[in-house]
């Protein structure tokens, strides 16, 4: 689950390389977990989440969240209240109610604002800079950042994939797209990805992006893949991940919205 929601925040940066455009671009993203053990985990936990005695303590929980001086608590201590909010929100909910439901990106000159909607990640908002060439992980509740580690720590070796451009074609939001599938081999285990990409779109330039690497030694959009990518498949031996944009809409954005507020602390995380 973790590698799927991974490979779910990397995608957000294919926004980042935008040249001219400015408004919103919406994504929507559905996972299926198809791997049997982690499909049995999932259960147990729905299963564990669902018994009696569990719910019990779920709805003392929320009795107690209601107390005016648990009340005072949580108020005193953002963090701590958004996480129980969040744990109430999910409580009931099916495992994959974790997985993140979609993304809202909000593009001007180049940097880009992500939202993160739904899952254990909802509301999580990243931040890329165009001009200092970073990203960061915005904390609105405690009024925090994290930068974002990138490129190829550690001397990995960089994996070219295999790419292939099919002959298959599909109309999305009305934009012709043609299909390539990534094929990439790590640690034995074969990795396929699909991308549904347009060159009708003429204010997006991707091309910097097959150049530039992640951890481990990836690059952000494989190199001979070209056009912006509308819909994206990835399947894992976790499971098989498809996110597609629902919208692109051109509108002004506030330049202050892609600057870090002067009063955010800096903290160190692994995002």
């Amino acid at each position: 689950m973790k590698k799927l929601i991974t490979i779910a925040l990397l995608f957000v940066v294919l926004q980042s390389q935008s040249q001219g455009f400015e408004g919103i671009v919406k994504w929507s993203m559905k996972m299926e977990i198809t791997d049997p053990k982690m499909k049995a985990e999932m259960e147990r936990a729905q299963q564990k989440m669902n018994d009696p005695a569990n719910q019990a303590k779920m709805k003392e929980l929320e009795a107690k969240m209601k107390d005016p001086q648990m009340k005072a608590m949580m108020e005193a201590n953002p963090q701590m209240k958004a996480q129980m909010e969040k744990m109430m929100k999910m409580q009931g909910g099916g495992a994959l109610d974790a997985m993140p439901k979609g993304m809202i990106i909000r593009i001007k000159g180049g940097s880009t604002l992500s939202k993160m909607d739904g899952g254990m990640v909802d509301g999580m908002e990243i931040l890329h800079q165009k001009d200092k060439n970073q990203s960061v992980r915005l904390d609105r509740t405690n009024k925090t950042y994290t930068v974002m580690s990138a490129g190829n720590q550690g001397g990995a070796v960089a994996v070219t994939p295999k790419i292939t451009k099919t002959g298959e074609k599909a109309t999305i939001l009305g934009y012709a797209c043609s299909k390539y599938i990534s094929e990439i081999v790590e640690g034995g285990v074969t990795r396929t990805e699909t991308f549904w990409t347009t060159l009708d779109i003429k204010d997006f330039d991707l091309k910097s992006l097959s150049h530039q690497r992640m951890q481990g030694g990836r690059t952000m959009l494989p190199e001979g893949i070209e056009g912006v990518p509308l819909k994206i498949e990835a399947v894992t031996k976790e499971g098989k991940m498809i996110m597609e944009v629902t919208e692109i809409k051109r509108e002004g954005q506030s330049a202050a919205d892609f600057s870090i507020p002067a009063d955010y602390k800096e903290t160190k995380g692994k995002f």
